[in-house]
Parts: C-alpha cells; structure tokens; sequence
C-alpha cells in the first residue's frame, strides 16, 4: 500500500457533525473517554480558532487541527497518532467559508469536509454546493492519482440513494436528494472512492441525521448524509463501520450521529 505505514492499523476512524462544539464539547469528551477513537473528524464546529477547545482535546490524548469560524461552518480533525501537513482550504477553489480540512495521519491523507447544504434546488446556494463538490472531486482525483490512501470524511449533506431516505416519495427532488447533488457524489467516488458504511452495512433504515422536529429522531425519520469513503486500497482492510445512534438520543443533542469504521 503506498505511502501507508503498517503501524498505521487497525485503525478506527468517525465523522460526527456535532452543530457547535461549544455545546457538544462534554458529550465528545465523554465518548472519548469511553472509547477512543483513533481519529474523528468535527463539522459545524461553530467556533473561531481563538476559541476552540485545543487544551481540552490535547489533555483527553488528542493532537488536533482546525479551520474554525464564528457562528457557521468549521471543521476539525482530532487523532491520537501524529499528523502532519494541515491544508484549510481546497486546493484552487478560493472560499471564505471554513468546509474542509485535510492532514496526513500515519501515511493516510483524510480529508475532513462539510459539503454546503444548497437550501434550495435551483437556487444560488445550490450552484455553490455543486461547484464546491467539483472542487472537491477534482482534489481528490489528484491525491488518488498520487498513488496514496485517502479517506474522504463529514457531513455532504447527499442522501445517495433511495435506501438513504426513510420516504423517498416525500423528499423526490428535493435539497439533499436531487439528482444533480447525487450524480455529483457518484462523481466523487468514481475517484475511485468506496462508501465505507454501504460495504458493511447495505440495509434500509441506516440514517445519521434526524430533523429536531416532529419527533424524526424516535421515528426513525432519518436521512444518510454523513459519510467516510475510502480508497480501494483501504476499503479492503474495512472490517466492520456502525452509526453510533446513542449520541443522538441524549440531552441536547447534535441532530447528527456520529459514523464509525473499523479498519483492520
């Protein structure tokens, strides 16, 4: 595997859009502490740089690196192992909006993102997010060219597939499910990228986000739109990946769950 250091597995690695570190700040720690996770990358941080929790991170084990700013957006990669060669933006794709961060971790290029949410099908944020994921695809083409392993973690804000969606017919052409946003993130893993949770996991029902309303949550009203996908070379160590739904059930919840891989 190039570039990869065997030293580098097992290796267990999540995504959780935690919509404000601020507030999920506890709940992370706690689960750290519980189960340490080898690397997790943090979406809607919702903090700048100046006040994100380094020390708090760095005395639970953590190394960490982040793109933060205030109120919206950010993103951040915390790791156990040690890192190296942090980029905060996409490579060519000039943005003010803190969406991606990328770090080389033992020999493994991940790539941390959260994906624009579009609002609107048509609309001027929608252009946004598909040009963003252009960028995006384009990047990772790059990296997978390169000839290393990538993974590709976060928040896309894409329902892939029907199975993705618990009514299809409710959401058909919608922000999220469009077929614009889904032939954008076939694009993405004709990289060639593997849907990490999909290899393991093919069921209907498997959702990682759950509107705050109307009791979606405990109706299982979900969507899939959080993902980690890897490249081949990885995704043949793939051994077993779950969404960790007890996150989503406590107090003051992120509306997200957190998604887990393990990699043997």
């Amino acid at each position: 595997m190039p570039g990869c250091a065997e030293s580098g597995f097992p290796l267990r690695i999540a995504t959780w859009n935690v919509n404000s570190l601020n507030v999920r700040l506890e709940p992370l720690l706690a689960w750290l502490r519980d189960d340490p996770v080898d690397v997790i990358c943090l979406q809607e941080t919702k903090l700048p740089d100046e006040r994100f929790p380094a020390e708090a991170l760095a005395a639970a084990g953590y190394r960490v690196w982040f793109a933060g700013q205030k109120t919206y957006n950010g993103v951040a990669i915390l790791s156990r192992r040690e890192g190296r060669g942090a980029i905060r933006r996409i490579p060519g794709w000039a943005d003010e909006q803190q969406r991606f961060l990328s770090v080389e971790i033992d020999g493994i290029r991940v790539l941390c993102v959260y994906v624009p949410n579009g609002a609107e099908v048509g609309g001027e944020k929608y252009a946004y997010k598909l040009s963003w994921l252009k960028a995006l695809t384009a990047h990772v083409e790059t990296l997978l060219a390169e000839g290393g392993p990538v993974i590709v973690a976060g928040d896309f804000n894409i329902a892939p597939e029907d199975r993705d969606c618990y009514d299809p017919a409710a959401w058909a052409g919608q922000i999220l499910v469009s077929e614009a946003e889904r032939a954008a993130f076939r694009a993405l893993l004709q990289g060639p990228l593997v849907d990490g949770l999909r290899q393991v996991d093919p069921r209907q029902g498997v959702y990682t986000w759950w509107d705050y309303r109307a009791g979606a949550f405990p109706r299982n009203h979900g969507l899939r739109i959080d993902h980690l996908l890897l490249s081949t070379d990885l995704a043949r160590r793939l051994r077993r990946g779950e969404v960790l739904r007890g996150l989503r059930g406590m107090e003051r919840p992120s509306d997200h769950a957190p998604v887990l891989l393990e990699l043997a």
